[in-house]
């Protein structure tokens, strides 16, 4: 195939995503805020870069973005030199930055004034999976946007599903946040309790994983939490970021969540510690290091 398209944000998510899109044959522009690494993309996968996210976007069947919050987004779509301003008309627009569904329905509002689709497609996985093309993609949007832009985001997803109107996307992405939060504390705090009364802590692992207690963190992470491993995986200041979004949603919704505030408090600890690019398992760390010295 030769469609044209175009993709916004090169970091530890985008520039693998990207990178799958060329090789299923699509013609990718890429655009980045650092030009090298845009340079470094093209010289790897071939296709072009742009100077602007409009460059890019011009003359594009599809335009995707993977940037890193709300005001990120707004900056490369909106104004002369953004996103919507290089699309003609009937082009879609898939953004799959972890963002609320607040700028998700703002920007669904602006594309359909200028006669674009959008969809809001945040994305779970981890740097792992989008290295392997395996992400779960979460839509919110118009059917016949969503039909039209399928078939490309399964260049990089194992599971892509429209989760309803614009925003829903996001709104499911926080419960796939709220999730994954309750789930690492709780392995931690396990996993801290082995060690605490002697056990060894893999071979707990491998045999609490075959029963009801088994989930991903689990069976992804345990290893490195036990070797004391950080350096890696889902950054923990992104993690707070994607629970402030959580939390605000609640508070819109006149609901509470009190262990997704408690685990952000926890991570604040971690980002004390110094971990604020360490994995979300560094929950462990934090335990290990309130532990008292015997």
């Amino acid at each position: 195939m030769s469609e044209k398209v175009a993709f916004i944000g090169l970091g530890v998510m985008g520039y693998p995503m990207a990178g799958h899109l060329a090789a299923k044959g699509y013609d990718v522009t890429v655009y980045n805020r650092s030009s090298a690494k845009a340079e470094a993309w093209v010289k790897q996968h071939g296709g072009a870069s742009a100077a602007t996210p409009k460059e890019a976007a011009n003359g594009c069947a599809i335009v995707f973005a993977c940037v890193g919050a709300d005001n990120d987004l707004r900056e490369v779509t909106l104004g002369a030199d953004g996103i919507f301003a290089g699309m003609a008309a009937g082009a879609v627009f898939v953004d799959h930055t972890t963002a609320s569904a607040d700028v998700a329905r703002e920007m669904h509002g602006e594309a359909k004034e200028r006669g674009l689709g959008f969809i809001d497609g945040p994305v779970s996985g981890g740097q792992a999976g989008a290295e392997n093309g395996a992400l779960t993609v979460m839509c919110g949007g118009d059917q016949s946007d969503f039909d039209k832009v399928s078939a490309a985001i399964d260049s990089y997803a194992k599971m892509c599903q429209l989760m309803g109107p614009a925003g829903a996307g996001q709104l499911t992405k926080m419960v796939n946040q709220i999730c994954i939060a309750g789930v690492v504390q709780g392995l931690a705090e396990g996993m801290n309790l082995a060690l605490k009364a002697g056990l060894d802590g893999a071979q707990v692992v491998d045999v609490i994983s075959k029963g009801a207690a088994q989930s991903w963190q689990m069976e992804n992470r345990y290893e490195t939490m036990l070797a004391d491993e950080y350096e890696h995986g889902f950054a923990v200041q992104w993690m707070r970021k994607d629970l402030a979004i959580c939390m605000q949603e609640a508070k819109n919704q006149g609901i509470s969540l009190p262990m997704s505030a408690l685990v952000d408090q926890f991570y604040a600890e971690v980002e004390a510690m110094g971990g604020s690019r360490w994995d979300t398992s560094a929950l462990l760390a934090r335990m290990v290091s309130l532990r008292p010295k015997e």
